[in-house]
């Protein structure tokens, strides 16, 4: 009963915070943002734990994974384009994951960030599911690793266009592999209005940036943590 009562209300206000971000396009509205905040204050005013609503969600937890796979049909549909691009992917996805690793780390340092704090914040870049797998493996804490892995999307997503405006970059490639970089999956999905192009290249360096971000935490990252 939990598990529908849960997954009927996140849905629920899922949907509405979308209608109302479409009505209303200011960052306040952001389904990402302003979800959250209903469903805590909806919570709390049912009485319902953060714990039990935890144990409730489980079941869109677990689509975490499967959502995240999906992005991988855009990519087959466009094979032949990417084995064209797919050394200028690799070098700009690689240089976008170790910068944004190595930018976080160091900026961490310089305003004194709590340590949990800042191990929590290194792997922001990467999707949910993978970011939370790579927090645990250097002893972050993977539910703040998702609420910094949510701003790093929304800003992305909001920042990317106007980039692209003040740079004047029209490539659906470039347009792709950027908002796919730097804000993962909410790029992704913003990459939809630049057509399916752009979509392709975004949910490939999604992917990439992933693999090479859970490569660093088995390797670099450690070495990182052990400096501090």
């Amino acid at each position: 009963m939990t598990i529908l009562l849960v997954t009927l209300l996140t849905c629920g206000l899922y949907v509405l915070t979308k209608k109302l971000a479409k009505r209303y396009p200011i960052l306040l509205f952001h389904p990402l943002i302003f979800t959250p905040a209903l469903i805590i204050i909806t919570i709390s005013l049912m009485g319902i734990s953060p714990q039990t609503f935890d144990q409730g969600a489980v079941v869109l937890t677990h689509m975490l994974g499967p959502a995240t796979i999906a992005f991988a049909i855009p990519v087959y549909k466009h094979v032949e384009v990417l084995r064209k691009y797919v050394v200028l992917i690799l070098l700009g996805v690689i240089s976008g994951s170790v910068v944004a690793i190595l930018s976080t780390f160091l900026l961490g340092l310089l305003f004194g960030l709590d340590y949990h704090l800042l191990i929590s914040l290194l792997p922001r870049s990467i999707t949910t599911p993978l970011a939370m797998e790579v927090s645990e493996e250097i002893g972050g804490i993977p539910a703040l690793t998702i609420v910094f892995v949510i701003i790093t999307g929304i800003l992305g997503a909001l920042i990317g266009p106007m980039v692209f405006k003040v740079l004047k970059i029209k490539s659906p490639m470039a347009k792709g592999l950027a908002l796919g970089m730097g804000a993962h999956a909410v790029g992704t999905n913003r990459t939809l209005e630049y057509g399916e192009e752009a979509t392709t290249f975004s949910t490939l360096a999604m992917i990439f940036a992933g693999i090479i971000t859970i490569l660093l935490g088995l390797s670099v990252l450690p070495l990182l943590v052990n400096l501090l």
